[in-house]
């Protein structure tokens, strides 16, 4: 793909971002919310990343979280419920030059667009989901979701949930095509980063789940987890993330886990108690399928009008001469 003369240009002088530059509009998210945190973290990885905002996409359906590309300072899609990823699988295909984020709930991925994660396991293309689980409907209002406690109370469950929850990182291991699958919890804003940089910088597809705080409709879910360090899990590996010697103080309880073992990384996922975060399994070799679907020539915007002037000219009433 040839890269244009203006943009070359543009490259000659140095740039810098900061910030500030991946600021948007100020967060409507409830106080103590855990969506703040993963904001924050995401902000700090396109920071240190240097992306540029001009080429990097932010899509997401709706629900709480799905508000996201209203407060980060690129470009964003915000569709409809469980249709994210379709979505930013259009975007990559189109424009894979694009550094592409998904960002959906536990309702919006795990219900009503379950179809489309288990596909997007599948067809690998080379983007991030970040799914933030708090295991209720918040946009809503206290529904019960796929991934709620059993027995919890909320309005469709008054009587309590009677089904045990799905576990996301479980079922998307069990995808034979998936290449990335990793956990983060909103309270360790060090490791919820370095698991993003980490599915950032794999090529293909990357689900992170992240444990998600909702303060408002189920709170407290996580305390356990949250005031006992020693409940959590931590995973590092140098094909996966590190632990930097202040967590490490705090967090007692880790495993050197290889995330190439896949049979371990399922063993790890079954597991609640301790809590694990950091990256399960990791195949950098699944290929994508907008590497398999490449098309022979980049559509530039002359081709695109050219081909758009062709259709047009098939209703075309000209005037008679």
């Amino acid at each position: 793909m040839d890269t244009p003369i203006a943009e070359c240009a543009l490259r000659l002088i140095d740039e810098e971002y900061f910030l500030d530059d991946y600021q948007g509009r100020t967060p409507r998210w409830c106080t103590g919310c855990g969506d703040n945190a993963i904001l924050a973290a995401v902000q700090r990885v396109c920071r240190n990343e240097q992306l540029p905002p001009e080429k990097t996409v932010f899509v997401s359906g709706i629900g709480c979280s799905s508000r996201f590309p209203h407060y980060i300072n690129s470009y964003g899609f915000h569709g409809l419920h469980g249709r994210a990823l379709p979505v930013a699988e259009g975007i990559k295909l189109r424009r894979p030059d694009l550094h592409v984020f998904v960002v959906t709930g536990d309702g919006d991925c795990c219900s009503i667009g379950a179809a489309h994660w288990i596909h997007a396991l599948r067809y690998n293309m080379n983007m991030t989901v970040l799914m933030h689980d708090n295991g209720i409907y918040g946009l809503t209002k206290n529904q019960a979701s796929p991934t709620s406690p059993l027995g919890l109370k909320s309005k469709t469950t008054p009587q309590g949930t009677q089904l045990e929850p799905i576990n996301p990182v479980s079922v998307s291991l069990g995808i034979r095509n998936v290449s990335f699958v990793a956990q983060a919890a909103d309270w360790i804003p060090d490791q919820l980063q370095d698991t993003i940089e980490a599915a950032f910088h794999h090529k293909g597809l990357s689900f992170v789940r992240i444990l998600q705080r909702c303060p408002e409709f189920l709170p407290g879910r996580f305390d356990p987890w949250v005031q006992e360090p020693d409940r959590m899990l931590l995973l590092h590996h140098k094909d996966g993330v590190g632990i930097s010697p202040d967590l490490a103080k705090i967090y007692r309880n880790k495993e050197e886990h290889d995330p190439s073992n896949r049979n371990r990384a399922r063993e790890i996922a079954s597991t609640y108690d301790p809590m694990p975060v950091g990256v399960l399994y990791r195949n950098p070799q699944m290929p994508c399928y907008e590497d398999l679907r490449k098309p022979d020539r980049f559509y530039t915007p002359a081709i695109v009008k050219r081909v758009l002037e062709r259709e047009f000219d098939k209703f075309t009433i000209h005037p008679a001469e």
